[in-house]
């Protein structure tokens, strides 16, 4: 039985992989937690995204020795500057204020709604300028600079917010 149980939880755990990142546990539980990060100049914390662009996406992931989870690739941008983000891409949406698509700026967090859990958003980004994002994608791919209107992108998104 415990090996049934093992196999499906790793079925879970694939299956969460591959939409993208879900859910993370980093240093700390999250809801014994109130994240406040410090604002960081939006010029360091896309340099800090652009020096990882194509590492590889690993579920959980928060190092550019391992790889990146979606989240885990925020929460170490911002970590590199001495601010404390929150590990999940939910729990990061509750921070900072919220801007519109239009008002969309570089260094802005984008969200998305990738998973078919209850829990939203399920994916993050970071934006280079109006129109791209960087992020770790899924499963099988790095990171990457993606273009907010493509088609997938514009269908799931979910929101945007500023750290300020």
């Amino acid at each position: 039985m415990r090996g049934v149980r093992a196999g499906l939880a790793a079925a879970a755990i694939s299956a969460l992989c591959s939409t993208g990142c879900f859910y993370l546990h980093r240093t700390r539980p999250a809801q014994q937690h109130v994240w406040t990060p410090q604002p960081v100049p939006a010029a360091k914390i896309i340099h800090a995204a652009v020096s990882q662009l194509g590492k590889p996406y690993a579920y959980g992931g928060s190092a550019p020795s391992t790889g990146f989870d979606c989240s885990g690739l925020v929460w170490w941008c911002y970590e590199q500057f001495g601010s404390e983000m929150p590990p999940t891409a939910h729990q990061m949406f509750h921070l900072g204020v919220p801007v519109s698509r239009s008002e969309l700026k570089a260094g802005d967090l984008v969200f998305f709604d990738t998973a078919s859990s209850s829990v939203k958003p399920a994916h993050v980004g970071i934006m280079v300028n109006h129109y791209r994002f960087i992020h770790s994608p899924a499963a099988g791919e790095t990171v990457r600079e993606d273009d907010l209107s493509n088609n997938f992108w514009k269908k799931t998104y979910y929101g945007a917010r500023r750290i300020e």
